[in-house]
């Protein structure tokens, strides 16, 4: 069977759409066709609907579609076999939270750079949720999740890191200024700019604020650190980021953090995920290790300088 079939189905299903497959493999639309045609024709089985909204996958193709990926990842296997003793090199595609891409990946990129330069690695910022998906539909090879636990049949996670979390605000908001820590009702009915639907924190602190009594918070959701954090720097509300991406303002003076009663915010683990059915290239294990050992290091670096900052 000509894998090329395989790859095509493989993306139509994650696509669902005939057009957009063909823009992702750089075919002719009319090749997409033709590949699908084929490929059903040789099962005997139809693997799509064919539907004016797009090209779902029948049971059947549901069904195959684990197999479809089994295969090629067999293949990538072969192929990578003969290479195994030469120098790593590959395209790896790791999804990961944008603050992360912003403090803790450029190290890691420039190392990777250094003991690997034949590796390229694509970075797409994303929330838990959209990484999840996005290695179940093979898009992504590996993820950084913030988030409690992302365990599944289908994706393995390891801790690597834990990040620690800053509720902020203008120096002059009325809660920057008081001298007894802030209840949970006292932030009830606040205005918050949060970072999108899908941020496994910042989904948990909305829950937990919407808990208190009498809430009635004022939420917004964006899909950018820099906008949440110049929201809260030009006095409009208040935001939760990880502490990294708000260290330079919290040190000029243009944030202050929110001191709360009762437990401290908890860190937030940091794990990296993969598929846990589809084989990693030699250039994506490189990059998982990489990962795994700098984010560990910037983590034990946190914690000396936290101490440090305790003891003075």
């Amino acid at each position: 069977m000509d894998t090329r079939l395989l790859t095509t189905f493989i993306t139509l299903a994650r696509t669902g759409s005939f057009t957009a497959a063909a823009a992702e493999l750089h075919l002719a639309q009319s090749t997409v066709t033709v590949h699908i045609r084929t490929l059903e024709r040789d099962l005997g089985v139809p693997l799509f609907d064919r539907l004016p909204t797009g090209a779902p996958l029948t049971d059947v193709g549901r069904r195959l579609l684990g197999e479809a990926e089994t295969v090629l990842d067999a293949v990538a296997r072969l192929r990578s076999a003969t290479g195994e003793d030469g120098p790593v090199a590959g395209r790896v595609v790791v999804g990961t939270p944008e603050s992360l891409c912003a403090t803790r990946l450029p190290a890691v990129i420039a190392a990777l750079r250094t003991q690997h330069p034949d590796v390229d690695v694509d970075l797409h910022a994303a929330g838990t949720e959209e990484c999840v998906q996005g290695l179940r539909s093979g898009h992504l090879d590996l993820a950084l999740l913030m988030a409690e636990d992302a365990e599944s049949a289908e994706i393995a996670t390891e801790p690597v890191a834990r990040e620690a979390l800053a509720l902020v605000a203008a120096p002059g908001h009325p809660l920057a200024g008081r001298a007894r820590p802030a209840a949970w009702a006292d932030l009830a009915a606040e205005h918050f700019f949060l970072l999108e639907e899908g941020c496994a924190y910042s989904d948990a602190f909305e829950r937990r604020l919407r808990a208190a009594p009498g809430a009635g918070p004022r939420v917004t959701r964006f899909g950018s650190v820099d906008a949440a954090r110049s929201c809260a720097a030009a006095g409009l509300g208040l935001t939760l980021l990880p502490a990294t991406t708000v260290a330079e303002h919290l040190r000029d003076g243009r944030l202050r953090r929110i001191a709360l009663a009762g437990p401290p915010l908890a860190d937030v683990p940091v794990r990296l995920a993969r598929h846990r059915r589809r084989w990693a290239a030699p250039a994506t294990r490189q990059v998982a290790r990489a990962l795994v050992r700098h984010l560990a290091q910037a983590g034990e670096g946190d914690a000396g300088h936290s101490a440090a900052a305790g003891e003075a």
